[in-house]
C-alpha cells in the first residue's frame, strides 16, 4: 500500500473521505477548509492512494480541538481504515508512520480517545492496548483518554469542563466542528426536522480550537445532549433522529 500526505499544495485535488467521491460536495469543501487551516498549527493528513480509504489525522496536542491537558505530546484525531481494508497491518503502517514523525519532533508520545466500551468513530480499545497504549483519564459518559508513552512524563488528562459531561440547558444541545465532514450536510437537516416537528433542539458550531478546547464535552466534533446530559457522538441522519426522540 502507497501512501500519499495531504498538504496545501496538494489539498484540492486530493480524495480525503472514503464515504463521499464527490470533491465539490458541501461536506468534503468544509472538512477540507477545516484542513486547510490547520496545517500550519502542524497538523498531518496521511492517507493511502485508494480513494481515502485509509488514513490517520494527527497534530501537536496543543493545537488539538479537545478539552485535553497534554502538552508536548501528538494528538491523534482519527485513524479510520474501512471496511475490506481492515487486516492488512494499514492501521499499523499509518500508526507507525505517526510515531516515527513525532520523535523526530521530540514529543513525549501520543493520545487519542477511546472507550472501554465501543463506541463510533472511536479508535478501538482492543487494538490501542495492542499497540501499547493504556488509559490515563476518563469522563463521566465512559469516554477515555489513552496515550502511548516515549518516556516516562507526565501523563496527557482531561481537562475539567470534559471530565463531567452535563450542561444546564434543557431540550437538545448538539456541539459540533467541521472537523467532520458530514456535519455539514447532516446539521441543516436535523436543524429542519425538529422544526418541522416542533422539538427543541439547538446547533452550536465550535468555530476555534479556544472553543472547542472549553467545550463540555470529550468529543467535540459531534456531542449530543439531552436536557443535560450527554447522549452520544454518533452523527445523526433524519431517521436515526427520529428513532432517539420516539425511545
Amino acid at each position: 500500500m502507497k501512501y500519499i500526505q495531504v498538504t496545501k499544495e496538494n489539498l484540492e485535488k486530493e480524495h480525503i473521505c472514503c464515504a463521499i467521491s464527490n470533491n465539490k460536495d458541501i461536506q468534503v469543501s468544509s472538512k477540507k477548509a477545516w484542513l486547510a487551516e490547520r496545517f500550519d498549527e502542524g497538523l498531518v493528513f496521511l492517507k493511502s492512494e485508494e480513494r481515502g480509504k485509509c488514513f490517520i489525522e494527527y497534530i501537536p496536542a496543543e493545537y488539538a480541538w479537545n478539552p485535553i491537558d497534554a502538552e508536548g505530546y501528538m494528538y491523534i484525531d482519527c485513524l479510520w481504515v474501512a471496511g475490506s481494508f481492515k487486516g492488512h497491518g494499514y492501521a499499523t503502517d499509518l500508526l507507525n508512520a505517526c510515531i516515527e514523525d513525532s520523535k523526530q519532533q521530540n514529543k513525549k508520545g501520543l493520545c487519542i480517545l477511546s472507550c472501554a466500551k465501543k463506541k463510533p468513530f472511536l479508535s478501538d480499545s482492543k487494538f490501542l492496548e495492542y499497540k501499547g497504549f493504556e488509559p490515563c483519564d476518563e469522563a463521566d459518559n465512559g469516554v477515555q483518554l489513552w496515550y502511548l508513552p516515549f518516556d516516562k512524563g507526565e501523563p496527557p488528562k482531561f481537562m475539567p469542563n470534559a471530565k463531567h459531561p452535563h450542561i444546564d440547558e434543557k431540550g437538545y444541545i448538539l456541539y459540533y466542528t467541521n472537523q467532520c465532514p458530514f456535519n455539514a450536510k447532516y446539521v441543516p437537516i436535523l436543524e429542519e426536522l425538529a422544526k418541522e416537528k416542533d422539538i427543541k433542539f439547538k446547533a452550536i458550531q465550535l468555530k476555534s480550537r479556544e472553543e472547542a478546547q472549553n467545550a463540555p464535552t470529550p468529543i467535540t466534533t459531534y456531542a449530543l445532549f439531552c436536557d443535560g446530559e450527554y447522549v452520544t457522538n454518533e452523527q445523526m441522519n433524519d431517521k436515526r433522529f427520529l428513532k432517539l426522540i420516539s425511545q
